[in-house]
């Protein structure tokens, strides 16, 4: 975790010491610039930064020409850097061992050896979706970003940097504008601290979880049923505490600023319904998908088969997003399912459930939560684990003797 991290304690402290006793709004804008750069260029390191300095540079001129053309062209090369770093192992393996294991093995080899950095540029899915987010909204007619300085600001804010929160730029450079115009304010201080140690907590709470469930992993089909409920409810809290904490964090360090971050998360596990629960999931990555994915893709405007659809494809996107393997595919076209379904129950159910009374409304809701909750949580598994694994795992909590 790297805002746990000796290194950034020592950043953290130099920073915020100079940031506050800055007189200026220059002096201000310039550390925050600087501190940005540094604490990137640490952590990516040379072969994760010279990656975004590309796409950064393709991204801010294509941007300034206007031309549609230019800003498509500047679209297709940021998706394919992502694919190239984040899939070229995945889809090698996936396309080549239909027809040999042997070929898909070398190409694995070859590519880890010959074509890829050890690990793939840092948060290079961040940077693609906030500089296509970008390329899209100027191709639309949005104002472009013209000072240099403010768009590497905009790609490289250290506290969003790694994991987000997604930014849009229109509501993120004006919050920028006016946090170092003015001194920093004692309540945004205070209340960017406290939901920073909020984050802190919910990390360090995140960080026990694993190292429990990690202790009994192997052994999850052979543990007594309810000790293996325990531990199918903690990997789901895990995962919320996981990606929760750090968006806490990052908005907390912002706040300390004066800068507005978008809440990322609004209290999901009390969704009654796999809609709801999107809406307040990664809600800076949902809304995302859901403006630029499923929405060109036709979103609700189009008849209900090919909106649930869209649907499907655009979560499937979602899963692989988080990462290059068939399981996270598989647990978004599994929440795309679940989202298509419900809106068809809502298109065909959703006036009937308005004119029902309250006392009928409340039991049907409860209902819904639960359903939702067993949804969610068993949708985890496969995020969490290899397909097999999961699909072994999940046949284990419908037994009530351990498994062989």
């Amino acid at each position: 975790m790297i805002f746990t991290s000796y290194w950034f304690v020592v950043f953290a402290a130099i920073f915020f010491t100079s940031f506050y006793l800055a007189p200026y709004p220059i002096l201000r804008y310039i550390i925050l610039l600087a501190g940005s750069i540094v604490f990137h260029g640490h952590f990516a390191g040379p072969s994760g930064v010279l990656p975004v300095i590309i796409l950064g540079v393709i991204t801010y001129a294509a941007a300034l020409t206007g031309k549609k053309w230019v800003i498509v062209s500047a679209i297709v090369a940021n998706a394919a850097a992502l694919i190239f770093y984040k899939y070229t192992i995945f889809l090698s393996t996936s396309l080549i061992g239909i027809f040999s294991a042997d070929y898909a093995e070398m190409a694995k080899e070859f590519a880890r050896s010959r074509l890829l950095p050890a690990t793939p540029p840092l948060a290079i899915s961040f940077f693609v979706f906030e500089f296509v987010h970008y390329l899209v909204d100027v191709m639309h007619g949005q104002k472009t970003i013209r000072s240099p300085f403010k768009f590497t600001l905009f790609g490289i804010f250290w506290p969003s940097v790694v994991a987000g929160p997604l930014k849009r730029y229109e509501q993120f450079l004006p919050s920028v504008e006016h946090a170092i115009g003015r001194r920093a304010d004692a309540d945004d201080v205070i209340w960017g601290a406290v939901r920073v140690a909020i984050g802190f907590l919910k990390k360090v709470v995140a960080d026990n979880m694993t190292i429990w469930i990690t202790a009994f992993d192997a052994q999850f089909t052979v543990l007594p049923v309810g000790d293996r409920w325990l531990m199918f409810l903690a990997i789901g809290f895990r995962i919320l505490l996981d990606f929760s904490g750090y968006s806490d964090m990052a908005i907390g360090f912002a706040r300390m600023m004066g800068i507005r971050l978008p809440e990322n998360f609004n209290w999901p596990y009390i969704a009654t319904s796999p809609i709801e629960f999107w809406r307040r999931w990664h809600i800076s990555l949902s809304t995302w998908i859901r403006d630029y994915i499923y929405i060109p893709l036709g979103g609700g405007r189009v008849p209900v088969l090919r909106r649930l659809f869209n649907a499907i494809v655009a979560f499937a996107l979602c899963g692989l997003w988080h990462g290059a393997g068939w399981n996270f595919a598989v647990w978004g076209i599994y929440h795309g399912i679940g989202v298509a379904l419900t809106t068809a129950l809502f298109v065909y159910c959703g006036e009937r459930f308005s004119r029902m009374s309250a006392l009928v409304r409340y039991p049907v809701a409860l209902v819904g939560w639960a359903a939702t909750m067993i949804f969610v949580f068993v949708g985890w598994l496969p995020f969490f684990y290899p397909l097999g694994r999961s699909m072994e795992m999940l046949a284990s909590l419908l037994s009530t003797v351990p498994l062989p």
